[in-house]
């Protein structure tokens, strides 16, 4: 038989069937699930709102689902992963009462009374949490009463759709995901409750918090539904053969790079600490551009050349490459690529530098743009390796942004020194969220 694991992303849906006995990928199918509704701007740039129709998306799965199994047959299992930080409000029948504020909201930057975000004051007096953290995003909710009168509860995306799976009313989410909200205690595993009571926070929205990795159900089917897995814990494991030596690298929408590490360690600045297995923490560094920044120049050279449909990717890589082969990699541009902030100045803006009489040309611009991507995750791998007393010896990748950009590759390897592994599956979180569930079954952890 399969398991089917499912991956609630920003952008698309993903599901894979994985042969349970094999571990090889039987069928995938991705969805675009086009979410997004029209949000607010409180005019001030990186403040406006990113929110989706969650509803849509649970349409959308149930669809894709339905077509999976009507070609396969029904799943042994079902695993679930999803864009973290974002959360949405439920009701007491475990209906969504609000949008999904995605982890791209900037509602946790917006001035509240007193002139001070919630992000500024819950990491003021609670601790770690930045714009679009579910917490945050709650935080100013609440105190500008754009809370529903009918929400009981908050939620992730994915966790909301194990709700309707299984028909339960009331959220339970697992530490990946309540970790991801922010104002956590990774050593307790739990939320800082008491700091955020006495910051002013209402808790009573929060869900039960599971620590360790639990089917939440089963559908009308009987078949297990595992609780939601963080995207960032799953696309590790679908890609990553040996956790312990070795730093990942994804470049999608935005970008990240992931290392374990075996003990707890305080991180600061743009270094997160998160939840990953029984026997490990996870490192994570995230840029909030990433692979955004290559898309964004794509438009910008098609606006450049005034042709609007046909896509212009192929031909920066080609004008890139031929650049880098032929000027060599110092000659490129010095690009930061910065263009959405970072998590700890989202005022940041990204920069263009090292421009000469003879480096000015399109080549040169795009490849300084793969480098400036690179860059920031090699940046925030030299800050882990410093944390933890250790290198890695693997390099693996994943995202379309690693797929399919063989110059990123090249250019990645050469950076860490290190051969790059790529996954078989495309659909990495889809496929962690698939093995995670199937390391579920054998133990009968039924609700």
């Amino acid at each position: 038989m399969n398991v089917m694991g499912i991956d609630i992303g920003t952008t698309s849906i993903s599901m894979v069937l994985i042969d349970e006995k094999t571990r090889i990928l039987t069928a995938s199918k991705t969805i675009e699930h086009q979410s997004f509704l029209e949000g607010t701007d409180s005019g001030e740039g990186c403040s406006k709102e990113r929110v989706q129709d969650p509803e849509r998306i649970w349409r959308l799965v149930r669809k894709g689902m339905e077509e999976l199994t009507d070609a396969y047959g029904l799943p042994s299992g079902i695993g679930l992963t999803g864009q973290m930080h974002g959360m949405l409000y439920v009701d007491g029948g475990g209906n969504a009462v609000s949008p999904l504020y995605t982890w791209q909201d900037g509602s946790g930057d917006r001035p509240l009374k007193g002139g001070r975000s919630s992000v500024r004051l819950l990491s003021e007096k609670v601790g770690t949490v930045f714009a679009g953290y579910g917490l945050a995003t709650h935080f100013y909710l609440q105190n500008t009463g754009k809370i529903p009168r009918e929400a009981k509860k908050m939620t992730t995306v994915s966790d909301y759709i194990a709700m309707k799976l299984c028909g339960y009313t009331e959220p339970v989410i697992g530490v990946d995901m309540a970790a991801s909200w922010g104002c956590f205690d990774l050593q307790k595993k739990e939320f800082l409750y008491e700091a955020l009571e006495a910051a002013g926070v209402d808790i009573s929205y929060l869900p039960q918090v599971r620590k360790d990795h639990f089917i939440a159900g089963r559908t009308r089917d009987g078949i297990p539904v595992t609780g939601s897995v963080g995207d960032n814990q799953a696309s590790v494991f679908g890609s990553v053969s040996s956790l312990s030596d070795t730093v990942l690298l994804n470049v999608g929408t935005g970008s990240q790079i992931s290392f374990t590490s075996e003990e707890y360690v305080a991180c600061q600045g743009s270094i997160e600490l998160r939840p990953c297995t029984r026997d490990c923490y996870l490192l994570v560094g995230a840029s909030l551009c990433g692979g955004r920044a290559y898309a964004m120049l794509e438009q910008f050279y098609r606006e450049i050349t005034g042709n609007r449909e046909e896509p212009y990717y192929q031909k920066m890589l080609e004008q890139a490459r031929a650049f880098v082969e032929e000027y060599g990699i110092d000659a490129v541009w010095d690009v930061r690529t910065t263009f959405s902030g970072t998590r700890n100045n989202p005022g940041e803006k990204g920069s263009i530098a090292g421009i000469s009489g003879e480096n000015f040309r399109p080549g040169a611009m795009t490849a300084g743009v793969i480098l400036g991507i690179l860059k920031e995750l090699y940046e925030q791998y030299e800050v882990m390796c410093r944390l933890t007393g250790k290198k890695a010896k693997h390099l693996a990748g994943s995202g379309n942004g690693i797929r399919q950009n063989s110059l990123m590759r090249q250019l990645a390897e050469e950076m860490f020194g290190m051969k790059m592994e790529i996954p078989d599956c495309k659909e990495e979180a889809a496929c962690g969220a698939a093995l995670c569930a199937l390391e579920q079954l054998p133990r009968g952890m039924a609700v």
